[in-house]
Order: C-alpha cells, then sequence, then structure tokens
C-alpha cells in the first residue's frame, strides 16, 4: 500500500514536472498543446441532489465500503469512532488527459490517483468524525493553463457537481453539526466559490470549525474579507480560515506570484504585492512549526520527522532544510502535491486542537 501511494503520487508530479520544465523551456504553446483540450468545451449533464445518495459518487462516506478516509499510514493506529464533526473535503486534480474538458467518471488513471491522493489528505481529519468527499467531474489540467470561455465552463461544470454534493452532505448530517471544510488546489478553488455562494453571511458560516484551503493563494486584503471567515491566528482558533503552499529553499515562486499578481482578488481589485494568506500549525502566520509524517522519507515505517517551516513576508510556507523526493517535486522547488502528506500528523493534531476550542465556545 505504501508504495503504491507513493508510486501514483509520483505518477502525477511526474506530468506535471515535465509540464513546468518544457514550459520554462519551449514556453507556453508547447505544454498548452499537449495539455489544453482542442475541442469546444461540451456541456454535462448536472446532477441533482438526490443523484448524490449514490455511493459510487463519493470517495469517502461514513456507510461507504471502502471509506479513503479510514486509510491510515503503517504505524499509526486507527482512530476511535468519533462523530463530533463533519468533514467535507474536496480532491485536487488528477484528470490530465486533454480528450475532454472535464473528467468522465470512469477514467481509470484519474481515478486511481485521485484514490491516492484522498486516502493521504482526506484521512487527516478522520479522527474526530466522518469525512465526506464526492466524486465530482473535475475539470482537466489544462483548463489552469489558459484563460478562456472553455476552461472556465469547465471549472463552473465541476463547481456544479461540488455545490450539489455539498447540498446532499447538508441533508445528511445533522442540521446543529459542527462542518470542518477541507480542500487541496483544484478542491481549494471550488471550495472558495461554496465559500462565497453559500456560507459567507449566513448561519451556516457559524458552523465552520475551520476551513484548510490549501495549495491555493489566497489575498489577506483582497480575497479573504469576501469568505466571511477571518483567518487562524493561533492555534486554539477556531471557525477561521488556514492555507498554505509549500516550497523548499532555494525557492523559485515565479510561477505563483505572476499568477496571483495579474488576476484580481474576490474584491475586484488587483491582488499584486498583497500578501498570501500562510498559517502554521503552530496558529501564528510568521512563525514555524509544522512537522512531517514522513511518508515520503521511510513508507515502511512512517516514523514522524520534524520539518521546520515558516512563512514569507510573501506568504508563501519555506522549508529550509525540506526533506529531499527527488524527482517528485514541482519546478521551483514547489511541494504542492505534498502540501498535505507532509504534514500530515500536525495536521491532524491541528484539526482535533480546534475542534476542542470550537467546543469551547
Amino acid at each position: 500500500m505504501a508504495r503504491k501511494f507513493l508510486f501514483g503520487i509520483a505518477g502525477i508530479i511526474g506530468l506535471i514536472l515535465a509540464a513546468g520544465i518544457a514550459w520554462q523551456f519551449f514556453g507556453t504553446e508547447l505544454v498548452r498543446a499537449a495539455l489544453v483540450p482542442s475541442t469546444p468545451f461540451v456541456a454535462i449533464q448536472p446532477r441533482t441532489t438526490t443523484d448524490y445518495d449514490d455511493p459510487r459518487l463519493w470517495l469517502a462516506r461514513p456507510d461507504l465500503k471502502g471509506d479513503l478516509s479510514l486509510w491510515r499510514p503503517k504505524g499509526i493506529a486507527a482512530p476511535a469512532p468519533s462523530d463530533i464533526v463533519a468533514t467535507f473535503f474536496v480532491h485536487p486534480t488528477s484528470y490530465l488527459n486533454r480528450s475532454g474538458w472535464n473528467a468522465p467518471d470512469n477514467d481509470q488513471d484519474a481515478n486511481e490517483l485521485i484514490s491516492n491522493l484522498v486516502q493521504s489528505q482526506a484521512s487527516a481529519f478522520r479522527t474526530v468524525g466522518p469525512v465526506w468527499a464526492p466524486r465530482y467531474r473535475q475539470a482537466t489540467f489544462g483548463s489552469f493553463l489558459e484563460e478562456s470561455p472553455n476552461s472556465r465552463a469547465a471549472l463552473d461544470a465541476a463547481y456544479k457537481d461540488v455545490a450539489t454534493a455539498f447540498d446532499n452532505f447538508l441533508v445528511s448530517v445533522p442540521t446543529e453539526k459542527p462542518i470542518i471544510l477541507a480542500g487541496h488546489s483544484q478542491g481549494t478553488v471550488h471550495l472558495l466559490r461554496l465559500m462565497r455562494e453559500r456560507v459567507a453571511g449566513k448561519p451556516l458560516a457559524k458552523r465552520i470549525v475551520a476551513a484548510y484551503l490549501v495549495g491555493w493563494p489566497i489575498s489577506v486584503t483582497e480575497d479573504l474579507p469576501s469568505l466571511s471567515l477571518p483567518a487562524c491566528t493561533k492555534s486554539q482558533a477556531s471557525n477561521c480560515i488556514l492555507s498554505w503552499q509549500s516550497f523548499a529553499e532555494p525557492a523559485d515562486t515565479r510561477s505563483i506570484e505572476e499568477v496571483y499578481n495579474r488576476t484580481p482578488g474576490f474584491s475586484g481589485k488587483s491582488r499584486e504585492g498583497t500578501p498570501m494568506l500562510c498559517n502554521n500549525m503552530t496558529g501564528a502566520q510568521d512563525q514555524g512549526g509544522y512537522v512531517t509524517l514522513g511518508l515520503h522519507l521511510a513508507p515502511e515505517t512512517y516514523q514522524p520527522t520534524p520539518v521546520p517551516a515558516s512563512c514569507s513576508p510573501k506568504g508563501l510556507l519555506i522549508m529550509p532544510n525540506a526533506p529531499d523526493i527527488g524527482a517528485a517535486v514541482m519546478p521551483g522547488n514547489n511541494y504542492h502535491v505534498f502540501d498535505y502528506a507532509l504534514f500530515w500528523k500536525a495536521i491532524e493534531s491541528d484539526v482535533a486542537t480546534r475542534v476542542a476550542a470550537f467546543g469551547a465556545r
């Protein structure tokens, strides 16, 4: 299982790494030709809330046989049964095919990769209660390589699946049960929209223990105010938002900054020059405190291994002595795909702390 997980991660990393190298040396046109669909977007049939009664549309759910959130690293005991909170988790991109703008449900490669990723991410929330992780017809990786009506339509279609699954989730959990929102990369993109449209300014916002919006830049001044909840500024804080993007030294963060600077925030104003939201497991936005479980270092034993990390002035999580995982790193020393796996144990502990703080309130 450990090796299968690592090979699955390496597969997606290898493809993204190749794309990054091609982009750097040959320009955007070559990368777009390789990863952006050449056909127009074709609308997909919208799903209904009752469609998500079907367990086949979930990767994790309390009654699901093969619930991926129940995965545990070897040597880490399964958590005691708990039903304190319900977590709604949205997975990152695993569909790299250019034959269509949205992933079909039966794409074997995308499904295998996403199973590995959900295990290493959603499982960090299982200690405090059940996890709900929907399958959704994600936008292909190439959707993020161009700004076009096709890419916008693909992301919109993917979001509608996520929002519909969220409606099913809300109907399925008790009305007053506390909720954790968590996602990564494309999953975070959809959760950011979900928070603006379905959470901000509504009674539901009071039920959010924390929102882990990882692997996507969030401007502290131009994005965060539109999300209704503040940043988590201490480890005991709850009803707040966490985010980070992981890099090793020497970090070349230009690829993130260039896109961030040229796109407007949710306020409609430029994000250029504004700090990105970055939180550490200690809570403070300018201090270290992360640790890694060592998934990539010792897959047979999973011994926790400390990895110091701190948020840079620009809001990126920088590791001065990051573990060497060879080719499984994106250009610029970007540890994007390992944003969760690298800090799995720290996230699990952080979640428990915030749930306790929320209950104390």
